[in-house]
């Protein structure tokens, strides 16, 4: 066979098999485009709830149904000012050997202030009983030494099946100044907005409250507040509801108030 010949197929068969493997390395599967970067971390007490209440103000409930203790202080584009507080996201890890791959589901409950939160522009410093939960079963001490995780995290609906709304009133709350915390806001979870109508208020006649600090709102009111009060709460869509006279006529501080609204859509 003329050399020519050998040469032309030995070429053909080269380039063939090129072929063929260059195409399957390029069949590499998309990322899930729900999912975003980002970098975790752990901290607060070994199996515990991170803080007890932290920059949100929700207190002991942090460890407590539904929150149960999966939960984490955000960077500032989580916490977002306080705005951000009740916000729940999907975290899951898969670079690091010990983690699963599965999801966990976490409320923002605190802030991760500044440089404490890592280079990256989003991150959740978790608690150590979400942070674990991200593991293989006992691969959880492999995780807690890892340093800083690089995670996958995308927004979720918060569900508290059976859990009311809960406005809590807090102390120093008086006919002239009323302050609430507002709790267990399924759908959304965090809020743009909170509104309040006195008792026999026309339709329309809503006062504007303003951000106190974290999930805490407050609205003063020299001429004195008349209760039962209606609170309409607003999230960052701009979707609304109401809770109807949830505050009663005889409220008092230090109480919480419960209301079964439907949450958001």
């Amino acid at each position: 066979m003329p050399h020519f010949i050998t040469y032309f197929l030995l070429f053909s068969t080269l380039a063939i098999s090129c072929s063929c493997f260059n195409t399957k390395n390029l069949n590499i599967s998309q990322s899930d485009p729900d999912w975003s970067p980002a970098g975790a971390t752990v901290y607060g007490d070994r199996n515990g709830a991170g803080s007890t209440g932290g920059a949100c103000g929700y207190t002991n409930s942090v460890a407590q149904p539904p929150f149960s203790s999966f939960v984490s202080a955000g960077g500032s584009s989580l916490f977002k000012s306080g705005k951000g507080c009740g916000a729940c996201y999907e975290v899951k890890c898969t670079e690091n050997a010990a983690c699963s791959g599965n999801p966990v589901t976490v409320v923002i409950t605190d802030e991760c202030p500044g440089s404490d939160c890592g280079s990256q522009p989003v991150h959740f410093d978790m608690s150590d009983t979400a942070f674990v939960a991200l593991a293989i079963p006992g691969n959880a001490d492999q995780l807690r030494t890892a340093g800083v995780l690089n995670v996958l995290y995308r927004r979720v609906e918060c569900n508290y099946p059976g859990v009311p709304l809960s406005f809590g009133v807090r102390s120093g709350s008086s006919p002239y100044y009323f302050e609430t915390l507002i709790e267990y806001v399924s759908g959304s979870g965090a809020l743009s907005a909170v509104e309040l109508k006195q008792a026999s208020a026309s339709p329309d006649s809503w006062l504007s409250m303003q951000q106190s600090w974290g999930a805490v709102w407050k609205l003063e009111d020299r001429s004195g507040l008349t209760a039962p009060f209606s609170l309409k709460l607003i999230d960052e869509s701009g979707n609304t509801l109401v809770a109807d006279n949830v505050i009663p006529a005889n409220w008092q501080p230090g109480t919480t108030y419960q209301s079964a609204v439907t949450p958001f859509a």
